[in-house]
């Protein structure tokens, strides 16, 4: 279970890497802020997430396959930046499996960590998204989290789904796999369509 937790884990280092590389280059950033925007995407969720947990050491400290993956990442979103011709739609993707994995992985913990059904919730959507949050605000942008798309809610509710599966005796790779694929669906689909709540704004305010 732990050795599966931790490939997902690395996977969604990797993935988040990339997502924060490009929303870095299509900032014009250079090669060293590029490094730093996706390793803050990369590893910010799940450093907050450690430190609340107050028994746990930061992740990437102890574990240092982590930085490479977000190196290599990092250099892949470098190297090929001129042929990811879909820009949005390659950041979408990238960002809805980095958001995707991030979230099992925070929920899991809470659950290993016996926290009662709100705070593994929690504690996954701030693995998933808190690295988005950092990422946009380095690069001045509102975080897409505060306005507009479901990102947040995504994983709330397909955290939800992965703790209710748990549970329930569903067992491994089902477990992971399929709040995974849902969340992964759900993110690509929401942007797409550019689906998000009505407004509690009136036009001219």
């Amino acid at each position: 279970m732990d050795q599966i937790l931790n490939y997902i884990s690395i996977g969604g280092s990797f993935a988040l890497a990339i997502s924060g590389a490009m929303k870095a280059m299509g900032k014009k950033f250079d090669p060293f802020g590029v490094l730093i925007i996706a390793f803050v995407t990369a590893v910010g969720g799940g450093t907050m997430r450690d430190i609340l947990l107050t028994e746990k050491s930061v992740f990437w400290f102890k574990e240092t396959p982590y930085i490479y993956f977000i190196i290599a990442g990092t250099l892949i979103a470098l190297v090929f930046r001129h042929k990811l011709a879909y820009f949005h739609k390659t950041l979408m993707v990238f960002d809805a499996i980095g958001l995707a994995l991030y979230t099992i992985i925070g929920v899991q913990i809470g659950i290993e960590n016996e926290l009662d059904l709100i705070n593994c919730v929690i504690l996954g959507t701030l693995t998933g998204a808190f690295g988005g949050v950092l990422r946009d605000i380095l690069v001045n942008e509102v975080p897409v989290i505060f306005h507009k798309e479901i990102y947040a809610t995504v994983s709330i509710v397909f955290g939800l789904f992965y703790w209710t599966l748990y549970k329930l005796g569903v067992s491994n790779p089902i477990l992971q796999i399929i709040p995974i694929l849902f969340i992964i669906a759900a993110r690509i689909i929401i942007m797409y369509y550019n689906v998000s709540f009505p407004s509690i704004y009136r036009k001219n305010e």
